[in-house]
């Protein structure tokens, strides 16, 4: 397939450009620094330098002809997200403009706390642990539930994956799934098992118009 890849720089995003590569395709990684994306040069790889991605006029270059498109968005921090949100904002123009130029498949990247409390997890996690970490990263959370509102808007054919905290480990490929639900106990899974849960999903069409919960 032809992948365009935003969120190229961060811990997921790099690991989806890597992954993607060594599968086959071909991948256009949008980036703001090119010097940040530290993945070697690439026969199948095209590196896109876009400083603003609410500007659809820019992001058109990179979605035309392409298969389908990968979002690793999101804030580093509550700070940024509470100051610059990034994610709600550029996906409502990448979807808009996937929309109009015929690119109908995404699998984008956005977080458990997003999804449904699970029965089987205890007290102390659904009435005292979780509400206190959506507190803390609640820029962060507003800024994801924008992203899933926009995408679930559009017209595209869509999957939102939800990881809990991220581990900066390699994929290891061995990870629970839930459709439109969080994962019992799931508490962590590796950055790169959360690219292969993105890119996997691009051929499943079990998980269109659904979200996705994976954990270790």
């Amino acid at each position: 397939m032809k992948l365009t890849v935003f969120g190229a720089t961060g811990g997921v995003g790099r690991e989806v450009v890597r992954q993607a590569l060594a599968a086959g395709h071909e991948v256009t990684a949008v980036v703001r620094d090119a010097a940040r994306l530290g993945v070697p040069a690439h026969d199948r790889l095209r590196v896109a330098v876009v400083a603003d991605l609410t500007d659809e006029a820019a992001l058109e270059p990179v979605l035309t002809g392409r298969d389908a498109v990968v979002s690793a968005l999101g804030a580093a921090s509550n700070k940024q997200a509470r100051l610059t949100p990034v994610a709600g904002p550029a996906m409502g123009a990448v979807v808009r403009v996937m929309e109009r130029t015929g690119v109908d498949r995404l699998s984008a990247v956005s977080a458990a706390p997003l999804g449904p409390e699970c029965p089987e997890d205890g007290a102390l996690l659904r009435v005292a642990l979780h509400p206190i970490l959506r507190r803390v990263l609640r820029d962060v959370y507003a800024d994801l539930a924008v992203m899933e509102a926009a995408i679930a808007a559009s017209a595209v054919r869509w999957t939102v994956v939800r990881p809990p905290r991220l581990l900066d480990r390699p994929r290891t490929g061995s990870y629970r799934r839930a459709l439109d639900a969080n994962v019992p106990g799931g508490k962590v899974i590796a950055r790169g098992d959360v690219a292969d849960a993105l890119l996997s999903t691009l051929t499943d069409p079990s998980t269109v118009g659904h979200a996705l919960g994976i954990a270790d």
